[in-house]
């Protein structure tokens, strides 16, 4: 647990340092540096304080609509789905994150649905007059089959993502993991502990007895409902005498949609941005730099870094040679820790304004790299140029550094050719060396002396543990290029010139070889400006490599971010056709009718016109792993609702007789329970949609937390989908229904006028 690691070390070194003279502890400040368990605290608090708004946002609703007692019941559903989910975590091995945080933040909304079903039934049966034992066993029979049905098909929306690969996947198992082990829960809680209880402490909710009684029944009277269910009547029949037109306009608007955000919408992204805690700067210099030269231009660069507001820790390292994932010519490091992120300017201003102060110092240029809280994978565009003829890749990444400056938008540019530089090469031609009796060890010992020196042997002071080397060596005077042809081993005939037999020539520098699949490769990074998002770059890029001609035995192909984003997008295809596979096994199985399964099947398919309605208006991109993740999230709960309206009707429509009677009846009793499920969703993520924290103890509301940031995009996918959903299962679902009916009727008049419509449906 780093939280409690970093909390022992801090006391170990408050320890320590009491235990020094004054003058140390006055001359020697000790702090810890890249604390991530302070950024980690803050995270998991922000999070669990949306655990608990969400909580509260749901019990609201709930009671409201559902009144204390009732929703009581439904609130039991939440700690106990819960409480096993963290179960199962712990026997797994896993420890809470983010990641399982925001898992039972989506699944507060969707963990109560089947308690709401049942609830709402055996409410209804009370108001009716049935005893509460009788009303709650009654719902929990009849309610058994949509519930099971709808839970299963919520988790098969999700067992795909467990098997996802790779760096992505390694990050966002856990978010699947945790939705199947709470809402598994859920259904246990769904049909055995909350009917049980129900039938102790069960007691008529809020709703109108009235209306109650005026829709129970085969006689059901639509003039004693409410003004609101009486509103949504109208509107039902209004849908109902024209079907088909409302099924096609449902089509036109999924195109338009979908039309618009393809024109106006805001792209496409791997991964959603956040407010980094911390950040590197990298200074990269070329040129014959000594260490106290390169350290010069770090210090340079880090003056002018101490004086920028809203950094809380700068920590410099100067370099001899690049570290991982860092360019070939970077000189030092300088390591940023900013300050609280309600408390400063965004990262981004204050890394330009580093930028712009460094400027005046010459022969640098600035990088930066920030904190990824997601997967990380390095620069936004990076392409990767192999090939089995080495000559071939620095031309290469020359011709495509041009073109980037071409095609511009972009910053941080860096490529891993070797820096320009001369290695001296000493060929000897052992021939003529052995008519001098020189041998090429004696050789390498003189030149030696002349460079590093000859090691005699090794030393060690009294105040050290570690061994000095002990070497001998020419004088400065002696250590030059223009001596090295003069240097003279001893021979047969004595010492002579190395140059006698020793030819030394100039070749360029070699840096670091790297090699994939047996070719040499270079790579070449880039980041790209604020603003722009890199698949719009990674299209221009693949337009201009078209047109470049570029030496055919040269392989480009995209790394990194590119590589990643299409790993994600092939592997959430794959799952959502799972998914959908899946689902569709359920609905049959459930309703022995595939007219059924592919009604609700075609809801998921519209429902993400709510998706993309979202994303127009927040103006967000639609993120490969988020909304994609929202997108298969969302197709498990819309089926939900859907598949309790169409369980609700086949059962009416054998009792009622008339069909679009028994449509009708469906739509006025299943409009309180698809309205709550729906609602307490939609709230249990509005809070995460908005970007928006509610800190319960310290009593602050705040709008754009880093921990927040990164689930936008998946809780407006579900939260505008649902929404959506909502409509399409409450008006065009009924419609479909209407429109098989009235197919079937005309089919069974055409073949026998005297055919009975009710008796062909």
């Amino acid at each position: 647990n780093i939280i409690d690691t970093v909390r022992m070390v801090r006391e170990v070194l408050k320890v320590e340092q009491e235990a020094w003279p004054q003058a140390m502890r006055e001359a020697v400040h000790v702090s810890i540096v890249n604390d991530k368990s302070k950024m980690m605290a803050e995270r998991l608090n922000s999070l669990e304080n949306s655990v608990i708004s969400a909580i509260l946002l749901v019990m609201i609703v709930v009671v409201a609509a559902l009144g204390l007692r009732s929703a009581t019941l439904v609130g039991i559903a939440i700690p106990g789905s819960f409480l096993t989910g963290v179960l199962v975590l712990y026997a797994m091995g896993l420890t809470m994150n983010m990641v399982v945080l925001f898992g039972l933040v989506l699944a507060v909304g969707m963990l109560v649905d089947g308690a709401i079903v049942v609830t709402e039934y055996a409410d209804r049966k009370m108001t009716e007059g049935e005893p509460r034992h009788r009303a709650y066993s009654q719902a929990a029979k009849l309610m058994a089959a949509p519930i099971i049905s709808s839970t299963l098909t919520t988790l098969a929306a999700f067992l795909p993502l467990l098997f996802w690969p790779g760096i992505v996947g390694e990050f966002m198992v856990y978010l699947p993991i945790t939705l199947v082990a709470t809402l598994s829960a859920s259904l246990l809680m769904a049909l055995i502990f909350v009917p049980t209880l129900g039938a102790y402490i069960g007691k008529p909710g809020t709703a109108n007895p009235e209306e109650m009684k005026a829709l129970a029944g085969n006689e059901a009277d639509f003039s004693h409902v409410g003004q609101f269910t009486g509103k949504y009547l109208n509107l039902l029949k209004w849908a109902l005498d024209r079907p088909a037109k409302v099924l096609l306009a449902a089509v036109m608007v999924l195109f338009t949609v979908l039309g618009t955000y393809g024109a106006f919408g805001n792209g496409i992204e791997f991964f959603p941005s956040t407010e980094p805690e911390m950040a590197m700067i990298q200074i990269r210099a070329r040129g014959n730099l000594s260490i106290y030269e390169r350290d010069g231009l770090v210090q340079a660069v880090e003056n002018e870094t101490l004086q920028v507001a809203g950094i809380r820790t700068v920590y410099a390292t100067t370099r001899a040679n690049p570290g991982n994932e860092q360019a070939e010519d970077t000189i030092g490091v300088i390591f940023l820790e900013f300050s609280d992120w309600d408390s400063r300017r965004p990262a981004k201003q204050i890394i330009n304004e580093i930028k712009s102060r460094s400027h005046h110092i010459a022969g640098i240029i600035i990088d930066h790299k920030e904190a990824e809280m997601g997967p990380p994978v390095g620069k936004a565009i990076q392409l990767q140029l192999s090939s089995r003829f080495p000559d071939l890749l620095n031309p290469a990444a020359a011709q495509i550094r041009a073109g980037l400056d071409e095609i511009g938008g972009f910053t941080n540019e860096e490529d891993s050719r070797p820096l320009p530089g001369i290695d001296w090469e000493f060929k000897v031609d052992r021939a003529q060396s052995a008519k001098f009796g020189a041998s090429i060890a004696s050789v390498g010992s003189a030149v030696r002396m002349a460079t590093v020196g000859v090691k005699l042997g090794e030393f060690r002071p009294d105040d050290t543990d570690q061994e000095l080397d002990i070497r001998a060596r020419f004088s400065d005077e002696y250590r030059t290029l223009e001596q090295l042809q003069h240097i003279r081993v001893q021979s047969t005939a004595g010492p002579v010139p190395i140059s006698n037999f020793v030819e030394l020539s100039a070749h360029p520098k070699t840096g670091t070889i790297s090699r994939t699949d047996a070719k040499r490769v270079i790579v070449v990074k880039a980041d790209v400006q604020e603003g722009i998002l890199a698949s719009e770059k990674v299209t221009a890029i693949e337009n201009w490599l078209k047109t470049a001609n570029i030496d055919p035995r040269v392989k480009v192909a995209f790394r990194g971010e590119d590589e990643e984003q299409k790993k994600a997008q092939e592997f959430l295809t794959k799952a959502f056709g799972v998914a959908m596979f899946l689902i569709a096994i359920i609905l049959v199985t459930q309703f022995n009718s595939f007219y059924s399964g592919i009604l609700i099947l075609s809801a998921v398919i519209m429902s993400t016109i709510g998706v993309f309605i979202g994303l127009l208006i927040t103006g967000q991109p639609f993120g490969i792993v988020m909304s994609g993740i929202g997108v298969i999230a969302l197709a498990g709960i819309v089926v939900n609702n859907n598949i309790v309206l169409i369980d609700t009707f086949d059962r009416l429509k054998r009792t009622v007789g008339d069909t679009r009677k028994a449509i009708m009846l469906t739509g006025a009793q299943r409009l309180r329970p698809v309205l709550l499920t729906t609602i307490t969703t939609v709230l249990g993520l509005m809070p995460m949609a908005m970007n928006m924290g509610i800190d319960f103890i310290n009593r602050t509301i705040s709008f754009g937390s880093p921990s927040n940031q990164m689930w936008v995009q998946l809780s407006i996918a579900i939260v505008f989908g649902l929404a959506f959903s909502t409509v399409l299962t409450l008006v065009v679902t009924p419609s479909a229904l209407m429109i098989r009916y009235n197919v079937r009727s005309w089919w069974y008049h055409r073949n026998d006028p005297k055919v009975d419509p009710q008796l062909a449906e």
